[in-house]
């Protein structure tokens, strides 16, 4: 079995087509009757300028392997919430980014509406905007994956909790506390949200988020026995 995990990729969909050949290519030298799965790690909107795009193109373009797993990043539970509960988001959410995504879904003089008092217009607009197969595909993420020893997820986990009692919160948001473990853990944890110069291969975890909507490096690990790899745009 050969696994691809795509970091963070912040709506640069442009950069996810090019992560997306360099699989292709890389399928070429799989052995026959080999399987293969992409699993992507969360954080498809925000700050970059395609958001729409991206999740249409994850939606609809041809498989790229045999198996897609998509995983929900704390992006995608914002723009969630702020569809729920605007008010509660809405500041949170323009300061992380969300604005690129309302400005993908056509919400153009969104920078010049972000009072407060305009935030229940703001969600209005947006819910119109987004298509209803993307909002179900956005409701429907996973928050984490495994496969053998490797447990693939979003931010990371709670290393004061077993594998089998992590929380949400700490799947989508976690930092610090994960990133200062030493280790090791049940399972290799395989992760993005935070951002590393490159792909990080550590025995306990592996990183995968290279800020590719600022540096132009998406970033797939693969992982296929004990082999680990890195393909990644530049």
């Amino acid at each position: 079995m050969r696994i691809y995990a795509v970091g963070d990729i912040h709506g640069r969909v442009d950069l996810l087509k090019r992560i997306e050949g360099l699989i292709t290519a890389n399928e070429q030298t799989a052995s026959a009757g080999a399987r293969a799965t992409v699993v992507y790690l969360g954080d498809y909107i925000d700050r970059g300028p395609d958001s729409s795009a991206v999740i249409q193109h994850l939606m609809t373009r041809p498989p790229v392997t045999s198996t897609d797993i998509f995983l929900k990043g704390n992006h995608e539970q914002v723009l969630l919430d702020f569809l729920d509960d605007p008010q509660s988001i809405a500041e949170q959410w323009f300061a992380f980014g969300g604005i690129a995504t309302l400005m993908s879904y056509g919400v153009r003089d969104a920078p010049s509406r972000v009072q407060a008092e305009r935030f229940g217009e703001l969600r209005d607009e947006l819910a119109a905007a987004i298509p209803p197969d993307q909002l179900a595909f956005l409701r429907a993420l996973k928050l984490f994956w495994e496969a053998g020893d490797y447990f693939f997820v979003h931010a990371g986990i709670d290393p004061r909790r077993p594998m089998d009692r992590q929380e949400p919160e700490s799947m989508l948001w976690i930092r610090e506390e994960f990133i200062a473990a030493a280790g090791p853990f049940s399972h290799r944890i395989v992760h993005g949200h935070t951002i590393v110069p490159a792909v990080d291969l550590l025995p306990h975890r592996i990183a995968v988020d290279t800020g590719a909507y600022a540096t132009g490096r998406l970033s797939c690990v693969v992982l296929e026995g004990q082999s680990v790899r890195v393909l990644a745009t530049e």
